[in-house]
């Protein structure tokens, strides 16, 4: 080999053609220069394994973006990518070999030594940072090393003058034409083949350690293809190597260079890409921050300003801005103008940004930040035939998408699954499935709509990533039922707390996995038996009961599980009593935690149906007697007792005037303050403790008089728990419980003179103003469509003003 670099006319060597990675100037170079040369042969930098893998580029079903994953057999965890657009240089030169019939051989390091050789650092993503010219390896030499690495790219742009590599990469390369009819395609390449030999004279590997290593295989496989063809051979590779690859060594050297390296055994197949993980925010090293806008420029045919600008009013128009034709014409102009005031071949993303902001976004950055997003960014996702190499669990996975019609999409999107209905029963079993295997293609999301137990809604979004996690996941199964059961059996058998094993069930009803269930059962049923710690036991409850609760919706027998959750349950109402004396704060708080789950738990499985559940309204009582006994116990902390007899409340088991009672007796002299203002935060935390307090004076008033008597030197003491306890309320729940303390707690009901007080209401003020009363009623019969006399013809009646208010507040 002789030369610095790409040669023009001398046909003596192989035509070097050194190039910056998913550069689209690049690849229309390489392009025209194959065109020109029209080699025996195309080498082009990447992993050897992936030779076999080159006819499938031409496949009809072949999309880019696309990526070579190369993984560990024996841990699938360990992985590379290869990312390819279809502006990237390595494509182009793969397309034209195959249109044309020329082999194809890659040359770079083996991916059996680059996963044999990472150390903790190395990540998925960390073959996809192959160096190139202005772009950093990632995962590889950790913090220290990348101070010292050398950005070819922004020395060559230094150089020139400018500040931004990028917009140098863009002038000199990106944006310039072809050179018009009888250029050389070469010189471009032999240009920079110069300059980058140059770098390497004063900069060596440039902090790059590894780049010795893959350069010399390199050289190895250009001699070998060099035998097998000839010297009529075209290398494309990233424009650092070049000089490396004319450098005169023996092959006894880059033998030795070569010798001892760790390997493994890898597999490599086509995975399918994303426009956003080309981008360098995405963390991939070797990335650009525009992918959309370099797929434009490689494959708009003629004014690329032009059409660009027409695709941004496109878009705008779809999301209701008001932009015309006249918008464009005008944005156009600008940008040109612009251009060439900065001394620009065409105008670039920064003079289009700057006419769109003024054109068509009135100065606002609104619209910017919508075109970087959808157009300059992009949602584009790539596809693989089918008949690429893959493992039996993602072939699995591929034909369950097709049956559910569930096609895997880069753009985030949520899915409304109705669990009546068999598709939607069978995309949710798949979704729920992966997410257990640890493939979270889907995020279970709240719903907007119905929140009923039959409704699911996903937030689906399919990332490259997912197929190292579906390679990770292969070692469970060959299709998703059978390692979904095998990977639940698993976690089931190492969980560490009683509460994992709980979740793991919920999990295995979600995914309807009925193999794995009953050793689930059993591991659940031997930890529970052994484990006497209260807390681990409330905190398993309501998982299980959920998954009783989803066992009855999805047609799956639960009679296991809620016998499970009925002993459970019972466990923790003779645990959590003595559980509850002499806690600290932060013990309280947690307790708190368990009081309410279980009493949610406790009141989904103890629904009263006397008919298929007998033991409901008995387990509600006991747990209403736990709730009783921690109210009136005075070694337990105010905020326990205080939320015990909130719930005790809202389940009408105080009766009349249990709740003053034991307010009473909580704020009373004799209570240190801050425990009382734990029982105040107890009994009113919460959104819904102001409500309480509104319309209840009676309690009101206790809490008033309490405060206005705590001692000065406790007070600065009780503030922060009440403030932290009516921060919770909403504004306007805060301003009129202001306004009614201004005003002062009711001594006695307002009623017209002559009428006896009413009854009190359940949860309001002894009697009832019944003047104010009536003032509602006309409003609540035009809300309730009731005639002006009633559902009859008798005249409105406020005999019972209890009774009308009470059926308002329901």
């Amino acid at each position: 080999m002789s030369g610095r670099g790409g040669r023009t006319t001398d046909r003596s060597g192989p035509v070097l053609l050194g190039v910056r990675h998913h550069g689209p100037g690049s690849a229309r170079a390489v392009r025209a220069a194959l065109e020109q040369c029209t080699p025996a042969a195309v080498l082009i930098e990447g992993p050897p394994e992936a030779d076999e893998l080159v006819p499938l580029a031409a496949h009809e079903e072949m999309r880019p973006p696309v990526a070579l994953l190369a993984h560990a057999q024996d841990d699938p965890g360990r992985a590379a990518f290869w990312p390819l657009a279809e502006f990237s240089p390595e494509w182009v030169a793969m397309r034209w070999a195959l249109e044309h019939g020329v082999p194809v051989r890659f040359i770079d390091l083996p991916a059996a030594h680059s996963l044999a050789g990472g150390d903790d650092g190395e990540t998925a993503d960390e073959g996809a940072g192959e160096q190139e010219a202005g772009d950093q390896e990632t995962g590889e030499q950790g913090a220290g090393a990348a101070e010292v690495r050398i950005d070819p790219i922004g020395v060559l742009a230094e150089t020139a003058g400018y500040d931004d590599p990028e917009r140098w990469w863009e002038d000199v390369v990106e944006h310039r034409g072809g050179g018009g009819a009888g250029a050389d395609a070469l010189a471009p390449f032999a240009a920079l083949a110069e300059a980058m030999a140059a770098l390497r004279e004063t900069y060596g590997d440039g902090g790059h350690d590894r780049d010795p290593v893959r350069e010399a295989h390199m050289r190895l496989r250009l001699r070998a293809a060099r035998k097998e063809f000839g010297d009529d051979l075209a290398v494309v590779c990233g424009a650092w190597h070049v000089p490396a690859l004319v450098q005169r060594t023996t092959m006894t050297a880059d033998r030795q260079l070569l010798k001892g390296l760790p390997k493994v055994k890898a597999a490599v197949t086509w995975v399918p890409w994303t426009h956003r993980r080309l981008s360098r925010r995405s963390g991939y090293g070797a990335g650009i921050a525009s992918p959309g806008w370099y797929g434009h420029l490689f494959s708009a045919p003629d004014r690329p300003v032009e059409r660009w600008l027409t695709k941004v009013a496109g878009l705008l128009r779809e999301e209701d801005y008001a932009v015309s034709s006249a918008h464009v014409i005008e944005a156009v102009r600008l940008a040109e103008g612009l251009a060439t005031v900065r001394g620009r071949p065409l105008a670039g993303l920064t003079e289009l940004d700057d006419a769109v902001r003024a054109v068509m976004g009135d100065g606002t950055d609104a619209p910017s930040l919508l075109i970087h997003d959808r157009l300059v960014v992009g949602e584009v996702l790539g596809e693989v035939p089918e008949d690429a190499p893959a493992v039996p669990l993602q072939r699995d996975i591929a034909r369950s998408q097709r049956t559910l019609r569930l096609k895997p999409e880069a753009l985030e999107r949520e899915l409304e699954l109705d669990l009546r209905k068999e598709t939607d029963a069978g995309r949710s079993r798949l979704l729920h499935r992966l997410r257990l295997l640890g493939i979270p293609w889907g995020e279970p999301t709240r719903s907007r709509g119905s929140t009923g137990t039959f409704r699911e809604t996903w937030r689906l979004r399919w990332e490259p990533e997912l197929a190292v996690r579906v390679a990770e996941a292969g070692i469970w199964g060959t299709t998703v039922l059978s390692a979904a059961t095998a990977k639940a059996a698993s976690e089931a058998a190492g969980a560490a707390h009683l509460a994992e094993v709980t979740a793991l069930a919920e999990r295995c009803l979600l995914a309807e996995l009925p193999d794995a269930l009953p050793v689930v059962m059993q591991a659940l049923s031997d930890r529970a038996a052994l484990d006497a710690d209260v807390g681990h036991l409330a905190q398993a409850l309501p998982a299980l009961v959920r998954s009783v609760r989803y066992g009855d919706v999805r047609g799956t027998d639960a009679a296991a599980l809620r016998e499970v959750a009925t002993g459970l349950a019972e466990r923790v109402f003779v645990g959590l009593p003595p559980a509850c004396p002499g806690l600290d704060a932060d013990g309280a708080a947690d307790m708190r935690g368990h009081l309410d789950a279980t009493h949610q738990a406790v009141g989904l499985l103890g629904q009263p149906d006397t008919e298929r559940r007998p033991e409901g309204n008995g387990l509600r009582t006991r747990w209403a007697g736990v709730l009783r006994a921690v109210s009136e116990r005075d070694t337990v902390p105010g905020l326990l007792r205080g939320r015990a007899t909130r719930l005790l409340l809202d389940d009408g088991e105080l009766g009349d005037g249990g709740a003053e009672r034991l307010m009473g007796l909580a704020l009373s002299l004799g209570t240190p303050p801050t425990d009382a203002a734990g029982w105040i935060e107890g009994f009113v935390g919460g959104g819904d403790g102001g409500m309480l307090l509104v319309h209840d004076e009676r309690l009101l008033a206790l809490v008033d008089g309490w405060l206005t008597g705590v001692p000065d030197a406790a007070f600065t003491d009780v503030l922060p728990l009440l403030r932290r306890t009516f921060a919770e309320y909403e504004s306007g729940v805060r301003r009129t419980l202001g306004e009614l303390v201004r005003r002062g707690p009711a001594t006695a009901p307002r009623h017209p003179a002559g009428d006896a007080p009413d009854a009190a209401v359940p949860g309001f003020g002894p009697g009832l103003d019944r003047d104010r009363a009536a003032a509602v009623l006309p409003t609540l019969r035009m809300l309730l469509g009731i005639g002006q006399h009633g559902f009859g013809d008798d005249p409105p009646e406020l005999s019972r003003p209890a009774d009308d208010l009470t059926g308002a507040r329901t």
